[in-house]
């Protein structure tokens, strides 16, 4: 089963300027299990770098399964 049947990704914004505006604001990804709604994986990340980060994630859970995506991000 693909990991984006079991885990949803969240990114909150700290601030509601863009990025390109505010080169200080702090970006927060988080991996979610779906199931248990616990949270998984987290970071807290400059904004540019915290969508690139969102990206990878994203392409990452539609692509492996399960096991494959918590090993290959758990060790990050």
């Amino acid at each position: 089963m693909r990991a984006n049947r079991s885990y949803r990704l969240l990114h909150t914004r700290s601030r509601r300027r863009p990025a390109s505006l505010d080169p200080t604001r702090i970006d927060h990804l988080e991996v979610v299990e779906v199931a248990s709604g616990e949270v998984v994986l987290f970071w807290d990340l400059p904004a540019p770098e915290a969508a690139r980060q969102a990206r990878r994630l994203r392409e990452d859970l539609s692509r492996l399964d399960d096991l494959q995506f918590l090993s290959r991000w758990g060790e990050e």
